[in-house]
């Protein structure tokens, strides 16, 4: 059975997971990159270093934001979201990202790319010592499809 995720189960996947995939465009380039993230019901928060999605999006920054959940071929949620890019530079926001980004709960192994500072998960004195660039994606429209074999609790209600 197909079906449309309500909104609650939009932000039940979309705070669930870890890693989404940002899909931004700019000068007839289409890029599609995975990334870890957090979420806090308005934003998405990332950590990166320069590369091209950064590139892309500092010169468009409307972007497209997808996470999803896959069981099997049968049982799937997906959500895809909207919105704005945003870099962060102030002390403030730069904290409030770490902040986010450190109370992910987050598997017993993971990978380097998610520790946003060596000592993983022990945070640095001084936040201001993270390096790399932190952002954040305020959504603006958010949908959400799922497949389910009767299994799952995603079935329309």
């Amino acid at each position: 059975m197909l079906g449309t995720l309500t909104p609650p189960q939009i932000e039940d996947v979309l705070k669930q997971h870890l890693v989404g995939r940002i899909g931004c465009h700019a000068d007839d380039v289409t890029y599609v990159v995975p990334i870890s993230y957090a979420y806090d019901g308005t934003y998405i928060y990332c950590h990166t270093f320069e590369g091209m999605k950064m590139t892309i999006m500092r010169k468009n920054p409307q972007v497209c934001f997808e996470v999803d959940s896959t069981e099997n071929m049968a049982d799937w949620k997906s959500v895809i979201c909207w919105g704005k890019f945003e870099e962060l530079n102030s002390i403030e926001e730069r904290e409030q990202a770490i902040e986010q980004l450190m109370n992910r709960s987050l598997p017993m192994i993971s990978s380097q790319t998610v520790h946003i500072f060596p000592h993983w998960p022990f945070p640095p004195d001084d936040l201001n010592k993270v390096t790399g660039i932190l952002f954040r994606i305020r959504l603006d429209k958010k949908t959400g499809r799922f497949e389910g074999d009767g299994v799952g609790n995603y079935y329309a209600s």
